[in-house]
């Protein structure tokens, strides 16, 4: 046996052993590697003829719209840096297939033995990761509570207050000062910009 895979066997009431299950095993890497960690194991797959044994590798990722320099640009964004997620039977050869490959520290589990994700977990995060939103999530530079300055319409150098973030609407609410009284101004976060 090649390293410390332990592989787990169904045996049926007959007694005859079942083929392992498919599962999903997360796999830790280093930082910033997990695209190239992907398409390697990918070739060491197909180079390595264990397409019936590792089925999927993904690297979760999520779609987040950045606001830089007043342009709003989507940008792609890991859900988990440093780990890649594995759907495989887990044996001896697979293991070695995936632990071997490089840029790979670890699968995630207890001591040397991996554990595979749980039905809930992975459904949770393949939802996540796969479904088509209407518009990605925004990400923005400042807090409730943080002063910041309006770049753009009738309140231009204005310094107020952020009082509310509505992300799903883009628009961020600012108290500013307006004849001596705070007044609750709603402008799209392409009009604030923080100090």
């Amino acid at each position: 046996m090649k390293g410390n895979a332990v592989v787990t066997e169904h045996t049926s009431e007959n007694g005859q052993t079942n083929q392992p299950e498919r599962a999903w095993y997360a796999i830790h890497t280093y930082s910033g590697y997990e695209n190239k960690v992907k398409s390697h194991l990918e070739a060491r797959i197909a180079s390595m003829d264990m397409r019936n044994k590792i089925f999927r590798v993904i690297v979760p990722m999520e779609e987040e719209v950045e606001i830089k320099q007043g342009q709003r640009r989507t940008v792609q964004r890991k859900v988990f840096p440093g780990y890649v997620l594995v759907e495989m039977i887990m044996s001896d050869e697979a293991w070695y297939v995936v632990r071997n490959t490089p840029g790979v520290t670890s699968f995630v589990g207890s001591g040397t033995r991996p554990v595979p994700l749980q039905e809930h977990e992975i459904k949770t995060i393949l939802k996540q990761v796969t479904k088509e939103s209407d518009k990605p999530k925004a990400k923005v530079s400042f807090s409730k509570g943080q002063n910041v300055r309006v770049i753009d319409g009738p309140f231009t150098e204005f310094i107020g207050t952020v009082s509310d973030i509505n992300l799903d609407r883009n628009k961020v609410t600012v108290l500013v000062s307006f004849f001596g009284r705070e007044t609750p101004v709603v402008l799209d976060f392409l009009q604030v910009e923080k100090i």
